[in-house]
């Protein structure tokens, strides 16, 4: 364990608490700002991460912390702290904006460049999953004690039953390629990256792709430490391991350079050479 129970405890605590102030907040005006193209930022948003980030400073203050809306904090990633605390304060702030359910506040633990734990804690539904390497998954439903998840591997693709996760931007780039080169392919999506990744977990879903460029290491550290705890294969297009190195993380935005493939072995080594293959073809 990388974290003491207590310290699992206080971090479900926070995390639900900001979340369900941000789900009554959602109810009243809020400002919204644009960061970038198509990137939003909420007041909620930048609300959330001082309240994540000094909570998080001071239960490991040995530790660095960067938090999506901080742009100081980044300057943790390169500084060779050994553990690093990624704080997402909302994952989905697009769909969040617009009302819609699929939100989440995200939290990952980076233990020497790798993704060791995670917590990813869904307001709307108040429904936490959390757990980790050595140590497994959980879900809490409001304030019930943690149940274990049992990861559920769908069966092998087929032309009847091949579902893969895709943002709604990657659809429309990339859909009707894909489609081409899979024949049965059957694409969707919803909000949060923290979301898509639990829906390939709890195998609604076999392969999540990404490939717009623009996921960052707040979004992927907490999902991804999840999904190694499942078993899934989270590689890049080329089925080279994704990495939080140095040499494939942008050191200004802290985007990975690598594009994202999340799925069970079976749709890995089934699609992932057929998806590169569409693609080329672009």
């Amino acid at each position: 364990m990388y974290i003491s129970p207590e310290q699992d405890q206080k971090i479900r605590y926070i995390m639900r608490e900001c979340g369900q102030e941000a789900y009554k907040l959602a109810a009243q005006p809020f400002e919204v700002c644009q960061k970038g193209p198509d990137d939003y930022v909420t007041s909620i948003d930048r609300y959330l991460d001082g309240q994540l980030s000094a909570a998080f400073n001071a239960l490991f203050p040995e530790d660095g912390t960067i938090a999506e809306e901080n742009i100081a904090s980044r300057a943790a990633y390169s500084a060779n702290y050994q553990r690093l605390w990624c704080i997402d304060p909302i994952d989905g702030t697009e769909g969040f904006i617009q009302g819609k359910q699929h939100y989440a506040v995200m939290v990952g633990l980076l233990v020497e460049a790798e993704p060791v734990a995670g917590w990813i804690y869904a307001p709307a539904f108040d429904r936490m999953y959390f757990g980790g390497k050595d140590w497994g998954l959980f879900q809490s439903v409001a304030a019930a004690a943690p149940q274990p998840i049992a990861p559920c591997q769908p069966e092998a693709p087929t032309a009847e039953n091949c579902k893969i996760i895709l943002g709604d931007k990657d659809q429309k780039n990339y859909a009707r390629a894909i489609a081409q080169s899979i024949p049965g392919a059957e694409f969707y999506s919803l909000g949060s990256f923290g979301l898509k990744v639990m829906e390939v977990i709890q195998g609604r879903a076999g392969l999540y792709l990404y490939f717009n460029g623009r996921v960052k290491v707040w979004d992927t550290a907490g999902p991804l430490a999840l999904a190694k705890a499942a078993g899934l294969v989270c590689c890049d297009l080329q089925g080279q391991p994704l990495r939080w190195t140095k040499d494939a993380i942008d050191p200004e935005s802290l985007a990975h350079t690598q594009s994202i493939a999340i799925g069970w072995p079976d749709y890995i080594e089934s699609l992932l050479g057929k998806v590169q293959k569409a693609l080329t073809l672009l």
